[in-house]
């Protein structure tokens, strides 16, 4: 609905300005690229990236006691298998040992050591972590360690060893099969039928 009162109204407040001309349009200088701070940006940021694939993290971490049992099972891991391995009737095929390490050099180590033995397709490992009973912040490393391992794709399963194998201040680890076992157990059943 059209109101001339409204149109005179507005005619009215506007007598007296002047409207802007436009008859050019500004452009930029086209430039030949990136400059080259913006090219030594890009290249620390995705080198940061490279560098640190590692995304287990030192923030917050929810405190154990040092003589607490610490243990995790992914769906689909068989209860036999989780069973014998928290009765520690797998060979331990390789060993990480923490002890006096940082939070950050262990953060580190775990990462690398998961990663490599996960690649040479090594199934049962053990963490050496402590208790930490002498620390100024006991059990310190056990529990970062119960938190990062959930973290990790290729961990399917820990828990606290055996007395004998170190009891609360360790924990086995069972690992994921790697493509080229998953295979060869593949062929392996298929030759039995």
């Amino acid at each position: 609905m059209f109101d001339p009162e409204d149109d005179d109204l507005f005619s009215k407040e506007l007598e007296g300005v002047t409207p802007l001309v436009h008859n050019r349009v500004s452009t930029r200088p086209a430039t030949d690229g990136p400059t080259e701070s913006q090219l030594a940006r890009r290249e620390a940021a995705s080198a940061h990236l490279r560098r640190d694939e590692n995304l287990l993290t030192t923030e917050y971490v929810d405190m154990v006691d040092p003589h607490d049992i610490i243990e995790f099972k992914r769906p689909g891991v068989q209860e036999g298998v989780y069973r014998k391995l928290r009765l520690g009737k797998y060979s331990v095929d390789a060993v990480l040992d923490l002890h006096r390490r940082t939070v950050e050099q262990a953060r580190k180590e775990v990462f690398e050591f998961i990663q490599e033995c996960n690649r040479l397709g090594v199934r049962t490992v053990m963490i050496l972590h402590g208790k930490g009973d002498r620390s100024q912040q006991p059990a310190l490393l056990k529990s970062y360690v119960n938190k990062w391992l959930p973290c990790l794709p290729a961990v399917m399963a820990f828990h606290s060893a055996q007395r004998h194998h170190g009891g609360a201040g360790a924990v086995y680890v069972l690992l994921k099969k790697s493509d080229e076992k998953k295979q060869e157990n593949r062929e392996r059943h298929l030759r039995g039928r």
